[in-house]
C-alpha cells in the first residue's frame, strides 16, 4: 500500500509538472506571437482592444467606405471599365489612410492610454480624418486624371485659380492630423513614469514626435508656398514638396537610430532587448 501511494504521488507530481510545462510553452508561444507583431525596441502596454480603439477602427473603416468609387453596381461593361479606372486614385487614398491608421495602431499598442486627454486628442484626430476624406479623394482623382489621363466616375472640376485653395485645404488637413499625433506622443511622454518607460523607450517616443513634426512641417511649408508665392505654379510646387517626406523621414530615422545605440547598451535595456529576442517579457499588461 505504501508503494502504491508513493507511485500515485509521483504520478500526480509528474502530471502537474507536465501541465506547468505546457502552460509555460503556451505563454512562450503567445509572447513570441506578440514579438512578431510589435517592435523590438518598445514594450507594448496595450492589452485587449479597448472601446476607444474599437470606435477609432470603426471611424477609419467608415472613412475608407467614403472613398469607394461607386456604391452602384455597374450595369454595362463600359460602366465597369469606368469604375475600374477610378481604383488607381482609390488606391492612393487608401494607402494614405492605412498609413494614418497604422500610426494610430502603434501608438495605442505601445502606450495603452485611455485617459481623458488621450480621448480628447484621439477624438480630434478622428474628426479631422473624416473631414479630410473628401478633399483627399477630390485631389487624388484630379491628379490621376490630369497627369495620368485616368478618368473616373467622380467628376472633378477645378480651375487654375482654385488650385492654390485646394492645396491649402489638403495641406491643412495633413498638418492637423500629424499635429494630433504629435500631441498624443507628447502626452504619453508626460506619463513616462506611470508607463515605466525606460531610456530607450523615451528616446523612441521623442523619435515619433520628431517624425510627426517633420510631416506636419512639410505641410506647413506647402501652405506657405501657396500663400507667399501664389498662382498655379505655386500649387504645383506645394504638391511636389511632399516628395521630401520619404528622404527626410529616412534621414531622421538614421540619425535617431545612431543616437539610440548607447541606450541599447545600458545593462537593464540590453537585458530587456535580449529577453525580447527570446520572447520573454515583451508585452506589459
Amino acid at each position: 500500500m505504501f508503494f502504491v501511494g508513493t507511485t500515485n504521488l509521483d504520478t500526480s507530481i509528474e502530471s502537474r509538472r507536465a501541465q506547468e510545462d505546457r502552460a509555460i510553452s503556451l505563454i512562450r508561444e503567445k509572447l513570441l506571437h506578440l514579438q512578431l507583431r510589435g517592435d523590438r525596441a518598445f514594450r507594448w502596454r496595450g492589452g485587449d482592444v479597448s472601446r476607444l480603439e474599437g470606435l477609432s477602427d470603426a471611424v477609419f473603416a467608415f472613412s475608407i467606405t467614403l472613398l469607394v468609387v461607386s456604391l452602384d453596381v455597374p450595369q454595362t461593361f463600359d460602366e465597369l471599365a469606368l469604375v475600374m479606372r477610378g481604383f488607381f486614385a482609390f488606391g492612393l487614398c487608401f494607402s494614405l489612410l492605412i498609413y494614418i491608421w497604422y500610426n494610430h495602431y502603434v501608438f495605442f499598442r505601445r502606450y495603452g492610454l485611455e485617459d481623458p486627454a488621450t480621448v480628447a486628442w484621439n477624438g480630434l484626430l478622428l474628426f479631422v480624418t473624416l473631414f479630410y476624406i473628401y478633399p483627399l479623394k477630390f485631389l487624388y482623382v484630379w491628379l490621376t486624371r490630369v497627369f495620368l489621363g485616368v478618368e473616373s466616375t467622380t467628376a472633378t472640376v477645378v480651375t487654375a485659380e482654385q488650385m492654390p485653395y485646394l492645396m491649402c485645404i489638403y495641406s491643412g488637413g495633413f498638418v492637423a492630423i500629424f499635429l494630433c499625433f504629435t500631441f498624443l506622443y507628447l502626452h504619453a511622454l508626460r506619463k513616462k513614469e506611470h508607463l515605466q518607460l525606460d531610456e530607450l523607450e523615451v528616446h523612441e517616443t521623442w523619435s515619433s514626435i520628431y517624425l510627426n513634426l517633420l510631416q506636419a512641417g512639410i505641410g506647413v511649408v506647402s501652405i506657405l508656398i501657396v500663400v507667399l508665392w501664389g498662382g498655379q505654379s505655386a500649387a504645383f510646387f506645394a504638391g511636389v514638396i511632399y516628395a521630401l517626406i520619404g528622404p527626410s523621414a529616412a534621414l531622421l530615422g538614421w540619425i535617431r537610430g545612431r543616437r539610440s545605440e548607447p541606450l541599447r547598451q545600458l545593462p537593464h535595456v540590453k537585458a530587456r532587448l535580449e529577453a525580447a529576442e527570446r520572447g520573454e517579457g515583451f508585452a506589459i499588461d
